[in-house]
This record gives C-alpha cells, sequence and structure tokens, in this order.
C-alpha cells in the first residue's frame, strides 16, 4: 500500500484538523519539518505547475501540505522534483462548503487517490471526518471523468468543462 504524508506546520486547530485524525487512525505519518519529507514522494501543491493525473499513479508515496500558504516557505517546497496540483475540486467540508480549489487535507489526499485509481482507499480516508462522503458525491462526475484521463493534459482538458 502506498505511503501517505503530510507536512503539518500546527497553525490550524488540533482538534479540527484532518491529518491528526488520519495520524491518529493509522492511515498517514505528519512530518513537522519539510525536511522530513521523503524526497521521492509526490508533493500535493496547488502551485505547481503539472497536474495529478493517472499516469502518476506509480510514484511511491504522496505528501499533502497541512499548512498556512501565507507562510509555507516555497522556495523549499518549489525544488521538489514530483510537485502536482489537483484539478478543479469543490470542497465539501464545513469550513469551505461549495468553495472551489480550497480543500482540506484529507479531501486533497482522496481527491488524488481517487484519480491515481484507489478509489477505495479514498473513500476510507473519506470515513474519519463526519462530512467525508460529501465530498464524493459533490465532486463525483470531475472525479469520473479525470480517472479516464491518460495525462496531465488531459487533466486540464477535463477541468475546463467544470470551469
Amino acid at each position: 500500500m502506498m505511503p501517505l504524508y503530510a507536512y503539518r506546520d500546527n497553525s490550524c486547530d488540533p482538534r479540527k484538523c484532518t491529518v491528526k485524525k488520519l495520524e491518529k487512525a493509522g492511515f498517514l505519518k505528519i512530518f513537522n519539518k519539510i525536511s522530513q519529507i521523503p524526497r521521492n514522494t509526490l508533493l500535493l501543491d496547488p502551485t505547481a505547475e503539472q497536474a495529478l493525473s493517472p499516469a502518476d499513479k506509480h510514484v511511491r508515496s504522496i505528501t499533502v501540505l497541512d499548512c498556512s500558504w501565507v507562510v509555507l516557505d516555497t522556495g523549499k517546497v518549489h525544488s521538489w522534483r514530483i510537485r502536482r496540483a489537483l484539478p478543479f475540486l469543490v470542497a465539501a467540508n464545513p469550513v469551505n462548503f461549495g468553495k472551489p480549489c480550497v480543500l482540506s487535507s484529507v479531501e486533497a489526499l482522496a481527491g488524488a487517490l481517487y484519480i491515481i485509481g484507489e478509489k477505495e482507499r479514498a473513500a476510507e480516508l473519506l470515513s474519519k471526518v463526519s462530512w467525508g462522503i460529501r465530498f464524493l458525491e459533490v465532486n463525483q462526475e470531475p472525479l469520473d471523468l479525470y480517472t479516464t484521463a491518460k495525462d496531465s493534459t488531459e487533466i486540464i482538458k477535463i477541468q475546463g468543462l467544470f470551469l
């Protein structure tokens, strides 16, 4: 099973933190320093130039950045070898419900897993939060279409249907 990781800078409320819930349930490992993250992981980064696609299914692991983008040292992140942005998806979390591209960390990881073909694992992650299944319901159509893409270029074309 592909390992999942999170970089967490402790900028969010630990009682509401989705990666803390996932770590407690044994789904991922949290790192508090960027230097601790395995260098061969796929980093989910909304500033990446390439979109995640089913072609990325062979990566060794996936890491989500669970932090404030205001304080993140993007220089350290931009040097990452494998960085991918998620395509258009709509948040279902209580804080940002209905907002495009403002996903919680559990939504980002689940979206990534779904797109690379690990639909059951995506649902399993989302089951750890009360509103998780809503994410799949809200994004069913784009997620299913994204899984049919062969590469990032096709993902961007599909994304255009929803923008």
